[in-house]
């Protein structure tokens, strides 16, 4: 055994040696393609004829229209219509659960899509929400709710409801902040509404880790691009078009 161990020592050192590569990386390239209408200009049927039963079922999925947008909406720093209108809806879905936040706070990371101006889709809905985030709650003390607002300006802005009025400067601090009118009062408790992935910490607003009475329910239904596209159905029942503005929740110091 002693002589066979000798043996195959030297020669898996050889055969070490042997695969050692003498390249060296010499620069990286890199180029976007862009998917478009060209690429439809010779389709393949054999290919289309195989798609096509997937397609119908992904079509009868994601193809339901759940309501209209005025007008063109995407997630933009430090305050955009998406981004308040993703905040606005989680403070609507709070009746739901008895609750009766002062403020929501949706993250702009968690936004991947934007609205087209008219009808939107359940598909619209699960690009802009494709993850498994849930509604919740928590209570924030006054002093709790100032270090989440200066999380919110180191980050550039987040999404935060109605009510909110935040100066920041342009190297993101925050300068003042009101909330439905009032200054935050360091020793009262305010109820707010968020994400499951925010109530963890996550995306540097580990204030509400610090928050109490937590409220965090498990169901997929309440993911929020179920509260959305309820959100969404409740103004078409009603004939109305949602709708949502940049009215300077957020504001940089000028």
């Amino acid at each position: 055994m002693k002589k066979k161990l000798l043996i195959l020592a030297p020669l898996c050192a050889l055969l070490m040696s042997a695969c050692r590569s003498h390249y060296e990386l010499a620069g990286v390239e890199r180029t976007r393609i862009v998917v478009d209408s060209r690429y439809d200009q010779n389709p393949d049927q054999a290919l289309a004829d195989y798609l096509a039963p997937f397609k119908r079922v992904n079509d009868s999925i994601m193809g339901p229209i759940v309501g209209q947008v005025a007008r063109n909406m995407r997630a933009n720093r430090p305050e955009s219509n998406l981004s308040n209108l993703l905040a606005d809806i989680l403070v609507w879905a709070a009746k739901d659960y008895n609750e009766k936040p002062v403020l929501g706070v949706y993250n702009m990371g968690g936004i991947r899509a934007d609205l087209t101006r008219g009808n939107v889709t359940y598909g619209d809905v699960l690009n802009v929400a494709p993850f498994e985030n849930k509604i919740c709650f928590v209570t924030l003390t006054g002093e709790q709710l100032m270090q989440l607002f200066r999380e919110i300006a180191g980050t550039g802005g987040e999404g935060v409801s109605h009510g909110t009025e935040m100066v920041i400067t342009k190297d993101n601090e925050l300068v003042s902040v009101r909330l439905h009118g009032q200054e935050i009062d360091p020793n009262a408790a305010y109820r707010v509404t968020t994400i499951n992935y925010l109530l963890e910490g996550n995306d540097k607003m580990m204030a509400f880790r610090k928050g109490t009475n937590k409220v965090s329910p498990e169901d997929a239904s309440n993911n929020t691009r179920f509260l959305i596209m309820n959100y969404f159905k409740d103004k078409q029942s009603r004939g109305e078009v949602v709708d949502s503005k940049v009215e300077g929740r957020i504001k940089i110091e000028r």
